[in-house]
């Protein structure tokens, strides 16, 4: 029996990069891993284009979502060769439930206020098309204040 090919998926304010020392774990024992590079467009937009990367992966796989990718794997999970979903510190949304609600069943992080949301128009100029989200600079205190809402 062949390993099935693990699929890295990071979440938002990260790249495929944060995976380095898991693909050279994974790798090293022979499984086979990839991790794409989400491309941070909103969980519809950004689901569909991990089920096109799954569509080309001969063989099963298993995904793993960290953060914002748990939401991800949950809704690309449904695809024919995805045998396991694994979420590491990650939403973990419920059928149905957005991002929006899960979230606002916890206490408002305090870097909340340094999101800027940027839109980008899609291929047909539609003004209302995908958006990315940004964390502005925050000052160490403002981090460590955030991370004690998290660790309590």
């Amino acid at each position: 029996m062949t390993n099935p090919t693990v699929v890295l998926v990071h979440g938002a304010f990260a790249d495929a990069t944060g995976w380095i020392g898991v693909i050279a774990e994974l790798r090293s024992s022979g499984i086979p891993v990839i991790a794409p590079s989400n491309p941070l467009r909103g969980l519809t937009s950004d689901a569909a284009y991990l089920a096109s990367v799954l569509a080309q992966v001969d063989g099963p796989t298993v995904l793993v979502g960290h953060s914002y990718g748990g939401a991800l794997i949950t809704v690309a999970g449904a695809a024919e060769n995805v045998v396991g979903l694994v979420y590491v510190a990650a939403y973990v949304p419920l059928e149905g439930e957005s991002l929006g609600q899960l979230q606002g069943s916890f206490p408002e992080s305090p870097l909340t206020g340094s999101l800027k949301e940027w839109t980008y128009p899609l291929l047909d100029g539609d003004a209302d098309g995908d958006g990315t989200t940004w964390l502005e600079p925050v000052t160490d205190e403002q981090y460590a204040a955030a991370l004690a809402t998290v660790t309590r």
